[in-house]
């Protein structure tokens, strides 16, 4: 994936998508000693960055392929984000989605006229289902993140970061995003290091969940036992993608790992500081930087808070918490 590739996604989509802003707390600078700038994807169409790349990746298809139909696995947001650009584009849509998933985003995807096929997490496997799918209707597979259309698309999320900040006067120290199969975070460092070479890029994931981390420190993609619990179900991906991994192993800085109880925390500062709703896997950036992950004293950081698709009980109970 080249930069340019991130620059022609950006005309191809701008008019679709939101431009969201980068916002701060003083009260969050002083707590943590540094300048954190957050860039709050939660307002992007759909409530996550996923509508990005979906919506770069489904606007390239022929008329042929269209008429087919897309074809997509998600816990959540990449569902939402497929359901709505085919919503958009009157393209059939049909998406498998874990039993787990928030009601909301299965919901979410039914809303937008998906046709939704619910899949056991311990019995079955979603890309096969998928790919039976795609098979029967003549469908095309549009994956959550392994696919350099939808890398590309995630990736303005850096290029507007960067533009952001030279209109703030400013070269941010760090930027911290989300990884779940790494596709976000690949499009971030791609545009971030091309423009910024200094500024150093971080994945953040779960802890039981931190693949992309192990498999920077073994240098090969590395499988999670899978045999924990987190709260934070958008990133429970079992190993990195293979084209993602390329990338983040070349251009990451390094991964940080947090916890159920630092995510929570976060999540609920976020709603006092900026009065935001963060998904727990969106907020784990913010808890990184609020865990003390990374250092940021007198540095300037950007925490890409990725999405706010949070089912409510789940929220209200972290933030009463």
């Amino acid at each position: 994936m080249k930069i340019s590739d991130i620059f022609l996604s950006q005309t191809r989509i701008n008019k679709y998508i939101n431009r969201t802003p980068l916002l701060e707390s003083p009260v969050l600078n002083k707590k943590v000693g540094g300048r954190v700038l957050i860039k709050p994807e939660m307002l992007q169409v759909t409530g996550s960055f996923k509508f990005r790349g979906a919506c770069n990746r489904i606007l390239q298809l022929t008329e042929q392929q269209r008429h087919g139909g897309v074809v997509a696995w998600s816990s959540g947001n990449h569902a939402l984000a497929i359901s709505a650009v085919c919503a958009m584009l009157k393209v059939p849509a049909y998406i498998i989605m874990p039993e787990t998933a928030p009601r909301m985003k299965i919901e979410g995807a039914r809303g937008y006229g998906a046709k939704v096929r619910l899949y056991d997490r311990a019995t079955e496997n979603r890309e096969q289902i998928g790919k039976t799918i795609a098979e029967e209707i003549g469908g095309v597979i549009v994956p959550p993140y392994d696919d350099w259309q939808v890398m590309a698309g995630q990736g303005t999320v850096g290029l507007e970061i960067m533009e952001q900040c030279r209109e703030l006067g400013i070269v941010p120290d760090s930027v911290l995003a989300s990884a779940s199969g790494g596709g976000l975070v690949a499009g971030i460092a791609t545009a971030v290091r091309t423009l910024a070479p200094d500024t150093d890029v971080y994945c953040v994931e779960p802890a039981g969940f931190d693949d992309l981390s192990r498999s920077m420190v073994e240098k090969s993609r590395v499988t999670n036992q899978g045999n924990v619990a987190t709260l934070c179900d958008s990133l429970m991906v079992p190993t990195p993608g293979a084209l993602t991994f390329e990338v983040n192993r070349r251009l990451l800085k390094d991964g940080l790992v947090v916890d159920d109880a630092e995510v929570g925390y976060a999540m609920a500062r976020c709603f006092e500081y900026f009065k935001l709703v963060a998904e727990p896997g969106g907020a784990a950036p913010l808890a990184a930087i609020m865990a003390g992950r990374i250092d940021v004293c007198g540095k300037t950081v950007v925490a890409v808070l990725s999405g706010g698709n949070v089912d409510p009980a789940v929220f209200a109970q972290q933030i009463v918490r």
